[in-house]
């Protein structure tokens, strides 16, 4: 995969826009189209205290509410902390929304007022999916796509 090529793209389509569930329609979209291993993508958006609610996607149906509590996006919610989950039968508390997921990985992003506007969670059949470089490529593309958003 690209990471550069569908950063540039990624952002010129995502340029001046300022709606935080419009990125992350488009996002969803261009990160599942592009990710060879990854069988649901999307975002979970953060509607209250401790609470997130499922987001654009593209896959099968996710879990519709995740508490900040439960599973790998409650995990990235609560701690601000990046989950990249190799085998999710090894993660204490795993939400199973999919009896086919192998591994998972989860990204907390922000706005540039640094209010944590949800997480993007990537799904994969296939153990340890996720790699360092899919998250040196997602951290600072969300930072960027999102830094405006409202």
């Amino acid at each position: 995969m690209d990471y550069t090529e569908a950063t540039k793209e990624i952002l010129a389509i995502t340029h001046g826009e300022t709606d935080s569930v419009s990125l992350m329609a488009t996002l969803a979209c261009e990160i599942h189209r592009r990710h060879p291993m990854s069988d649901w993508t999307g975002f979970y958006r953060v509607v209250g205290p401790e609470l997130l609610k499922i987001g654009p996607y593209q896959g099968g149906h996710g879990c519709l509410v995740i508490p900040f509590s439960r599973g790998v996006c409650g995990a990235a919610a609560r701690t601000g902390q990046i989950q990249n989950v190799p085998d999710v039968e090894e993660f204490p508390g795993h939400i199973a929304c999919s009896s086919t997921t192998r591994s998972e990985l989860v990204l907390p992003f922000w706005n540039g007022a640094g209010q944590l506007l949800g997480v993007l969670d990537l799904d994969s059949d296939t153990p340890a999916a996720f790699t360092k470089a899919d998250e040196d490529w997602l951290v600072p593309l969300l930072a960027e796509v999102f830094r405006e958003a409202q």
